[in-house]
């Protein structure tokens, strides 16, 4: 893939040189890059070979950058349907399929279920609409695991599991993902 200045993303790594996130990769456009090295935010720890001109300034654009001060992250991780589905795996917990996710609410809100960590999986259409507002045990489904609140870390370690499409070569010294995947 060749690299031009309107898809240049940087890499941003933490003050300990950690990807802030890996799932989603956490990238930034080469202007919001550009502009972090200029509020004196960032160092630049890699350049790609593209350069960006103003009449009286030239610079490389950065491909990785580490942020000057460390960013401590979340303790816990937030709730949202992206952070159900990576902890879920991106998978239904009835079937296994990975098409058309949905949330599913194991104990139904119509039922007095929340929408917790706990009470919230992941789960295909039709097998949602096959659960509808029953219980499991009247559904007479199985899920292949119950839900729990992750830790940031496991969702982190999670995400090594879903590696882009595209990695820079400057990025790789910086991410380490699953060695068991298929390419």
């Amino acid at each position: 893939m060749t690299i031009n200045v309107k898809n240049s993303p940087a890499l941003v790594l933490n003050a300990d040189f950690r990807p802030l996130s890996y799932f989603p990769l956490s990238l930034w456009s080469w202007q919001d890059a550009v502009k972090a090295v200029f509020l004196d935010r960032v160092n630049i720890v890699s350049e790609y070979d593209q350069v960006v001109r103003s009449p009286g300034f030239e610079m490389r654009l950065p491909s990785v950058v580490s942020l000057k001060t460390y960013v401590q992250p979340a303790k816990y991780p937030a709730f949202t349907r992206f952070n159900v589905f990576l902890r879920d795996r991106f998978a239904c917990q009835y079937c296994g399929d990975t098409s058309d996710l949905t949330f599913d609410h194991v104990l139904p809100r119509s039922r007095g279920g929340l929408t917790t960590w706990e009470n919230v999986t992941t789960a295909c259409s039709p097998c949602n609409l096959r659960k509808g507002g029953r219980r499991l045990a009247e559904s007479g489904m199985h899920l292949s695991g119950y839900p729990i609140m992750p830790t940031v870390h496991q969702l982190q370690e999670r995400g090594r599991s879903f590696p882009p499409n595209y990695l820079h070569d400057s990025w790789n010294d910086y991410l380490y993902w699953d060695t068991e995947l298929e390419p």
